[in-house]
């Protein structure tokens, strides 16, 4: 698929979302009638698909195994407009899957096996200094969005990596319980991270009542460009260059239906800096995106793991 360079490039988890969902209640034990899909899944993919529909050439740099899974997978995303020219195939590794099984009465249970990611390491990055993307003399200057899926030591590489000292770095953690992955990346100069009220308080070990309090705190522990959201109340964003914390509300939708807007709000603000906008405009076009994304989508856009990203 890859006839030119990407515009941006998308690290992380790229899988199978198998999900079974039925329309009553369920409980366990229960052996109901319902339907069952298989999909894109993985934040990395989850994003790219986002970027692609905004109007970006997006590549994902990950790992998938040299197996059937691996082969439907890269010719269905590419069908989606993302490019896997890049990605590792590994010999010995699968195709990683999540499976859930959905009630009317929520999520009744799930399993990631989700192992292959973590294993193939650093080879995932190998395009970023072979050549391809790009060399440790010349590396890729382009945007990155990175999800938090990686091991904490990938994440460490990266930060200190010159393969990403010219990149324009924008990362997401993939869960509150994943958000202390991101410390090596909180200083680097090139970073911009989007979170949430909750994974801002795990970076800081405290709590905050604001979007705009965590932002200045960040900004305080060595953060140069932050966004934090607060599901339906005002969002932030804060730099260290313009020196200052702004901060604006969300539409009214957001208040009750923030389900699965993490991802379009990321995408949103990304390609809004990317075509000019000032730092009000992109964050006011990223809360309207994820506003207008969420309706749209109510209530089964997703499977529970990425629903989470909501911010």
């Amino acid at each position: 698929m890859s006839e030119s360079r990407p515009d941006i490039l998308c690290i992380g988890s790229v899988l199978w979302d198998i999900i079974g969902r039925a329309s009553v209640h369920m409980h366990e034990g229960s052996d109901v009638p319902g339907r069952i899909e298989r999909l894109p899944g993985g934040v990395a993919m989850n994003i790219a698909m986002t970027l692609h529909r905004f109007g970006l050439k997006p590549a994902v740099l990950t790992a998938l195994g040299r197996d059937s899974q691996g082969n439907d997978l890269i010719r269905t995303a590419e069908v989606l407009g993302v490019d896997c020219s890049y990605l590792y195939r590994s010999d010995d590794l699968p195709t990683d899957r999540y499976m859930a099984i959905e009630g009317a009465n929520g999520l009744i249970a799930a399993i990631a096996d989700a192992h292959s990611l973590e294993a193939a390491g650093e080879k995932i990055l190998a395009p970023l200094s072979d050549g391809r993307l790009g060399t440790e003399n010349e590396p890729w200057t382009g945007a990155i969005a990175l999800d938090g899926n990686l091991t904490e030591a990938l994440l460490s590489q990266i930060a200190h990596s010159p393969l990403f000292a010219k990149a324009d770095l924008r990362v997401a953690p993939a869960s509150p319980g994943k958000a202390e992955r991101l410390m090596p990346l909180l200083t680097h100069p090139a970073a911009t991270l989007y979170v949430n009220l909750e994974e801002a308080g795990i970076l800081c070990q405290g709590r905050f009542d604001s979007a705009q309090h965590a932002a200045e705190t960040l900004l305080e522990r060595g953060a140069q460009r932050v966004l934090v959201t607060d599901g339906g109340k005002a969002a932030a964003d804060g730099s260290a260059v313009a020196g200052n914390v702004i901060a604006s509300a969300p539409p009214p939708v957001l208040v009750t239906r923030v389900t699965g807007a993490g991802d379009t709000f990321m995408a949103a603000h990304l390609v809004a800096e990317q075509r000019g906008a000032g730092r009000e405009e992109a964050l006011e076009r990223a809360l309207t995106a994820a506003a207008r994304y969420v309706p749209e989508n109510w209530p089964h856009d997703r499977p529970p793991h990425l629903r989470r990203r909501s911010r």
